[in-house]
């Protein structure tokens, strides 16, 4: 564009010229028109200046590719055979395990005190982080303000994220500019938005510092603490699979069915609407009817509350079996692992 313009004339350097003062503009959020508004806020209700909000939105940056990113999530644009061999495969496993070995003090001191499965624990980093080793390269406050200023369709929710960021940077003493996290504002191993931070994140390691960023130990905690608190049902099971027994278009039409809320129906009423657990469960368990487009075809599985207990964490369905899933062949390598070692001692 630039060697375009200059061929042609200087008008067309001036309107370039123009354009990049635009984009200066835009980037300056205490410019934005809801600035005003959202520094009003955190100066009357959360006791912050106007000066140093104010300076904070200045130093943000609008990304383009963020508002890219969130339009097309994989949960949404890929069907369980595409978005399965993301997360299940044998180098994410092994760096499950070899995690889990490193950690595994912190984590069967986890599960003895909030009751969350050590594989689920891990499952969860590993699919978030691949264990810590992608944690995310965007800059909190750029990725929170854009959202929070210029994605509509969830504003509010950003805008909240935000107001609870420079909280939680402020309680921890911490420079909001520096915290770098997802397009989307998560941060740590964990990937907590700023809010899960402040309701769910622990100091398991007693240092004196809640610090998902930099110690596996407090992440290992603050992980199995989100999933107590969420409702995880220790020693119950995450899913049980499914068959159908009438005309999936009948099934199609209940409303409830591929919809992740709260189990309330129970097994035996959708064994009744037609589709029926393969394996051994009490009839009045309460379960999610859920449809996959497998890599053999459409699967069919009844989620049980813990299930719905991951899909706190993602609200998809495919990321809550995708945990599930890999959590299982973790454990089973464990375990293999763990009867080797017990054979070479005899």
């Amino acid at each position: 564009m630039l060697s375009f313009c200059y061929s042609v004339s200087k008008k067309c350097l001036s309107i370039l010229a123009g354009a990049s003062l635009s984009v200066i503009a835009a980037a300056d959020y205490s410019q934005h028109p809801l600035a005003a508004g959202f520094v009003d806020e955190m100066v009357k209700q959360h006791g912050f200046t106007a000066e140093e909000i104010t300076q904070w939105l200045s130093k943000a940056e609008k990304r383009q590719p963020i508002l890219e990113a969130i339009a097309r999530p994989a949960e949404k644009s890929k069907t369980w055979k595409e978005y399965r061999p993301i997360f299940i495969v044998p180098m994410r496993i092994t760096n499950g395990v070899a995690f889990w070995n490193e950690h595994r003090a912190a984590l069967t001191r986890a599960e003895k005190e909030y009751g969350v499965p050590a594989e689920i624990i891990v499952a969860i980093i590993g699919v978030e982080t691949n264990y810590g080793k992608n944690t995310g390269s965007w800059y909190v406050i750029d990725a929170l303000t854009t959202l929070a200023f210029d994605y509509p369709p969830r504003a509010p929710f950003f805008r909240s994220e935000l107001v609870n960021y420079f909280i939680l940077t402020r309680e921890q003493k911490h420079n909001p500019l520096e915290f770098k996290g997802s397009y989307a504002g998560a941060m740590g191993y964990g990937q907590f938005m700023p809010s899960s931070y402040r309701n769910f994140a622990v100091d398991f390691s007693g240092d004196g510092f809640t610090d998902i960023w930099n110690n596996p130990t407090d992440a290992i905690g603050s992980v199995a603490n989100y999933f107590k608190k969420h409702g995880w049902q220790t020693g119950k099971a995450v899913v049980v699979p499914a068959r159908l027994t009438k005309a999936r278009d009948t099934l199609l039409a209940n409303e409830s069915f591929n919809k992740v809320e709260p189990p309330s129906i129970k097994v035996s009423e959708w064994k009744k609407a037609g589709i029926t657990s393969t394996k051994k469960i009490a009839r009045n368990t309460p379960a999610i009817a859920i449809e996959f487009d497998g890599a053999n075809g459409l699967e069919y599985w009844l989620g049980l509350q813990n299930f719905y207990t991951i899909t706190r964490y993602n609200r998809s369905p495919m990321y809550a079996m995708a945990v599930y899933d890999l959590s299982l062949d973790i454990q089973q390598a464990m375990h293999n692992i763990d009867k080797l070692s017990a054979g070479a001692a005899h």
